[in-house]
């Protein structure tokens, strides 16, 4: 993958380089801020974005929105200290892709990015638990959204919310892994989510499922 880093933190950005350059991925730009990731994207197209939060001058988040209005298919994941819910439920309405803090290991991490390509969202299960607690006030948007899915679609949301992968839910319904990336892309339109994340925390407030597990 192509990546560009925006971190304000030079020693942080070189250690994320070094790990991501080592697991045979490209860095094609290193930015201090968000206007540089702004600029930087729309200029180099990379693969994955990766973005802090605390930036000076535009915030991660503002960054965030910005890229995602002229490029809504980029890819975008935060990398943050925070653990503020306010942050996660911002970033994941904004669209962002994944939501990753910076104490996670570098196997896990890099693991969480290699979801990606599969179409599934870069966050860890304490991370997906928060998401879904905090959507509670969008469970009166779900339930008509919901009830526009086919019979299909429902099973294979249900599959998503319990932590199922692109290519287990495949395996589970018999179909490809790419007939699955075309019943997600269905539903995220029905149910106005941004993401695989909104749509399995949507599924779980509205009572879809019952067992809350990590979204990959």
């Amino acid at each position: 993958m192509d990546v560009l880093v925006a971190d304000d933190h030079s020693l942080f950005r070189d250690g994320i380089v070094s790990l991501l350059e080592a697991a045979g991925h490209r860095v094609v730009a290193q930015v201090g801020d968000g206007q540089g990731a702004v600029a930087a994207s729309a200029e180099l197209s990379p693969d994955l974005i990766l973005l802090d939060l605390a930036m000076p001058g535009m915030d991660g988040l503002e960054a965030l929105a910005a890229i995602k209005s002229k490029h809504p298919s980029a890819k975008v994941v935060i990398l943050t200290v925070s653990t503020n819910d306010d942050d996660l439920y911002r970033a994941i309405r904004a669209g962002a892709d994944g939501y990753l803090l910076k104490s996670l290991t570098s196997a896990d991490f890099l693991e969480m990015l290699s979801g990606l390509d599969r179409g599934e969202a870069a966050i860890s299960r304490a991370t997906a638990t928060r998401l879904m607690e905090g959507f509670a006030d969008d469970r009166q948007r779900a339930e008509p959204a919901l009830s526009r899915l086919t019979e299909r679609e429902t099973v294979i949301l249900r599959l998503v919310a319990e932590g199922q992968s692109n290519k287990a839910i495949g395996r589970i319904q018999s179909i490809s892994e790419n007939t699955v990336k075309y019943y997600m892309k269905n539903i995220l339109q029905k149910l106005g989510a941004r993401n695989r994340a909104e749509a399995a925390a949507l599924a779980i407030r509205s009572g879809l499922i019952k067992e809350r597990a990590p979204v990959h």
